[in-house]
């Protein structure tokens, strides 16, 4: 009998970690990277993001090191992620707005700056 309660209980608590782990691929929680080209230059992009509760936070990493936090107003709902990030450079300030869905370790959507094309983003979580 104890060894069959003791099979249960070691079933039960697998279960309970994979629900965990799928959860979390759900979730825009971490760190995500991908890659920018501009004419010839080609360079990496970072962005942290957390759930805290119904409320989107993060930041991205800009000029000298400095971290740019992502505008309020960030969402993620039904797997769907929006948020911006607003620059100042030379007095000037530069809003850039993100769109995107989750799914799993990617996030793909499109990166949309005033005076500027559209462009594809295609995140992976590091």
């Amino acid at each position: 009998m104890k060894q069959v309660l003791g099979f249960v209980m070691l079933v039960a608590f697998a279960g309970l970690a994979g629900t965990a782990r799928a959860d979390d691929k759900s979730s825009p929680t971490g760190t995500w990277k991908w890659s920018v080209t501009m004419g010839d230059n080609t360079r990496e992009v970072s962005l942290t993001l957390k759930m805290d509760g119904d409320k989107l936070t993060g930041s991205m990493p800009g000029r000298n090191n400095t971290d740019t936090k992502i505008d309020d107003g960030a969402t993620f709902k039904d797997g769907e992620i929006t948020f911006s990030v607003t620059r100042e450079r030379n007095g000037t300030k530069t809003t850039t707005k993100y769109t995107g869905k989750l799914n799993g370790d990617t996030i793909k959507g499109k990166i949309t700056r005033e005076g500027q094309e559209d462009r594809d983003w295609d995140a992976k979580r590091a």
